[in-house]
């Protein structure tokens, strides 16, 4: 039967008439297992990407960097204990929470960029003479600071792979 919101038919198999009914049967039903997993797995991480929203915009709010290199190798040297415990491919449980940190990072990033004033990221433009200019009290190590944390988070990006 497929399913009337995404056109998803469980049954479908390029099996079907090569094996037999009672095998078939068998597949479909640990497939069935399967694909409900699946559906939680998409609905955790839907989940986990909410709280590392939020983990962003408080980030950025404070101007902290994307990254955060002790706590995410905390965070694999964890993974890794708990996949071994759960008798699953440490090295695969890496690199999947990897991918996951790379995600977050680059989420971070945009929302930082997002809340960036407009004025630092385009320069203004006015009608009266440039003496007449107010100076900006910006401090000179902002835009460094800024982007050497991306640089930093890049490059801890790079050294995890």
């Amino acid at each position: 039967m497929t399913h009337p919101r995404s056109g998803f038919d469980p049954a479908a198999s390029s099996l079907a008439g090569d094996v037999a009914p009672g095998v078939m049967a068998e597949l479909l039903s640990v497939r069935s297992s399967i694909d409900n997993i699946d559906a939680i797995l998409v609905y955790l991480l839907a989940e986990r990407f909410k709280a590392t929203q939020r983990v962003g915009h408080l980030k950025a709010e404070h101007d902290l960097p994307a990254g955060d290199p002790q706590r995410e190798a905390a965070q694999i040297a964890r993974l890794r204990m708990l996949a071994e415990e759960a008798q699953l491919d440490p090295a695969f449980a890496e690199k999947f929470l990897n991918f996951i940190i790379s995600e977050v990072i680059q989420h971070h990033q945009a929302i930082s960029e997002s809340r960036r004033p407009v004025a630092d990221a385009v320069p203004a433009v006015q009608d009266k003479p440039k003496q007449d200019k107010p100076k900006q009290d910006k401090p000179v190590q902002d835009k460094p600071m800024q982007d050497r944390s991306k640089h930093d988070a890049a490059a801890h990006h790079a050294e995890e792979q």
